[in-house]
């Protein structure tokens, strides 16, 4: 008897990258799991993506956005996606062969998975002389155990019943934190969320062409959301002060008002914020293991 495979969809955000797109379009067409329904929203780029997909890709399902709306993108790509399971990618990563047959395998397997977490490899760092991915073994891959409990944007699968009902990606966020606080509301469903190392997927880091602000600022706004959105009352108390004292010896450190910036933004949006607040278990917002002090490590 032959079983039909589940469908996958694939949902990709593109903004201004269309030569990495284009790569990362012709992995995803190569890969040996055939069941795929590949999404790109396009995130109102002007480098021509849109045009490149509609001329190249006849099979890759478009959708052209008139603005960049940051990771609220993404829930436009997870509403119209038809699969039983959903592949996150970014515009500049790609799985590696062979990845999307295994994460299907994993969570057919395990009806608690929630989210499958990939081994997020730097693409730049795992190439031969001939310019091939590297298909070795990573021996200094984190094991499962370590895990913190989030998930990498970069390469990740999610079931769609958990986008159905969380709704996806804060749209309120833009950018940073996204994948933290969608984290703690699949948790709090009482799913798991598991990091695989034999789930690969590659990604091309370019710090250099980040603007140096726009990460901490984010990052420490929304890191005050997270807070006051998803943490019960005492827990999210300590790390609101907590956060407020490191914004203010860090300012004072890095002779910078980017933190303080992040901080009236956060106080200027907590209206909206308190009216999404739905605090998780207390147990979970313990144990994930939030490195407080990472937004105040970006700034160059």
């Amino acid at each position: 008897m032959i079983f039909e495979k589940p469908l996958v969809s694939v949902v990709m955000v593109s903004y201004n990258r269309k030569e990495d797109v284009w790569e990362g379009l012709v992995r995803l067409l190569n890969q040996k799991y055939t069941a795929l329904e590949i999404i790109v929203v396009e995130n109102g780029s002007d480098d021509g993506t849109a045009e490149m997909v509609r001329r190249e890709f006849h099979t890759v399902r478009l959708i052209s956005l008139h603005e960049n709306t940051g990771v609220s993108a993404y829930n436009v790509g997870f509403k119209t996606a038809c699969g039983k399971y959903i592949l996150i990618l970014d515009d500049d990563s790609f799985p590696e062969d062979g990845a999307i047959e295994k994460m299907v395998g994993k969570f057919e397997q395990d009806p608690l998975l929630g989210i499958a977490a990939f081994d997020v490899r730097d693409y730049y760092n795992y190439r031969e002389t001939t310019g091939e991915i590297s298909l070795k073994p990573r021996q200094e891959a984190v094991s499962a155990e370590n895990y913190m409990m989030s998930f990498n944007g970069a390469g990740a699968g999610i079931r769609k019943e958990i986008i159905d009902i969380t709704g996806g990606y804060p749209d309120e966020f833009f950018l940073y934190f996204n994948e933290t606080d969608l984290a703690l509301r699949v948790l709090n469903l009482g799913f798991k969320i598991e990091f695989f190392p034999d789930l690969v997927s590659y990604h091309k880091n370019s710090p250099s062409n980040r603007d140096s602000t726009r990460a901490p600022f984010y990052y420490t706004r929304n890191l005050f959301w997270v807070f006051w959105k998803n943490y019960p009352q005492s827990l999210m108390w300590a790390n609101t002060f907590k956060l407020i004292y490191h914004c203010l010896y860090y300012s004072m450190e890095q002779r910078t008002g980017v933190y303080l910036k992040s901080l009236a933004d956060a106080v200027g949006g907590l209206g909206h914020i308190l009216k999404k607040r739905a605090p998780v278990k207390k147990e979970i917002a313990k144990n994930m293991r939030i490195h407080i002090t990472s937004p105040f490590t970006m700034y160059r």
